[in-house]
């Protein structure tokens, strides 16, 4: 789920950095430095407004100056229960795994569709239900997340699309396989009632 969230950070300045363009930089590292990046409880998407950049404070022996910018940015924070969507990166007779933005997911085969198995003898690895329902790398698929967890700088989780809900998007696991397109998908959450509201993000994009 997305969020806008006000934070703080201290960017550290080295005196060749003073001078009239000094502001502009401490802009730009902020930029560098938090976009992308995890907190453990969240990810930072992006900044998108600059409330106050302090004074520098000079630090002791050194000469360099620290500063702190409050600003606030759009984060995203994936919670037990979400529907997400993404792509596959990794199939094995365990499950696979997918990447849902920097987020990396794994479903566990439990977690499948019983009609869905995996297939020892393809190349590359896929499950499949022997028909056009097929899972392997680069598959786009809709996931429910069952669980989160959180370590220093980065996140896991576990998801499952054996979900009623999910089921009514495995055409695209199968068409995403075979390259379908943007647009054939988002004809897809047309015809889907249920899918209506991720629509609208979707169309706003």
């Amino acid at each position: 789920m997305f969020f806008i969230h006000e934070l703080n950070r201290t960017i550290t300045l080295h005196p060749s950095y003073f001078g009239p363009h000094m502001r502009d930089y401490l802009i730009h590292k902020l930029h560098e430095d938090v976009e992308g990046s995890c907190t453990g409880r969240y990810f930072i998407i992006c900044v998108i407004e600059y409330e106050n950049i302090t004074l520098g404070r000079i630090i002791p022996g050194k000469g360099d100056a620290e500063f702190t910018i409050t600003y606030k940015a759009v984060v995203w924070r994936p919670f037990k229960g979400e529907t997400v969507d993404g792509v596959v990166s990794s199939v094995n007779k365990m499950g696979f795994f997918a990447e849902v933005g920097p987020l990396t997911v794994f479903v566990s085969s439990h977690l499948i569709p019983r009609d869905i198995k995996f297939d020892p003898t393809s190349n590359p690895p896929q499950f499949s239900d022997n028909g056009d329902q097929i899972i392997n790398k680069g598959a786009h698929i809709r996931i429910k997340l069952m669980g989160t967890r959180s370590d220093v700088g980065k996140m896991h989780a576990i998801g499952s699309i054996k979900e009623g809900f999910v089921n009514k998007w495995r055409f695209c696991v199968a068409r995403g396989a075979l390259g379908v397109t943007p647009a054939d998908m988002v004809e897809g959450l047309k015809k889907t009632p249920q899918l209506n509201s991720y629509y609208l993000v979707l169309n706003r994009l």
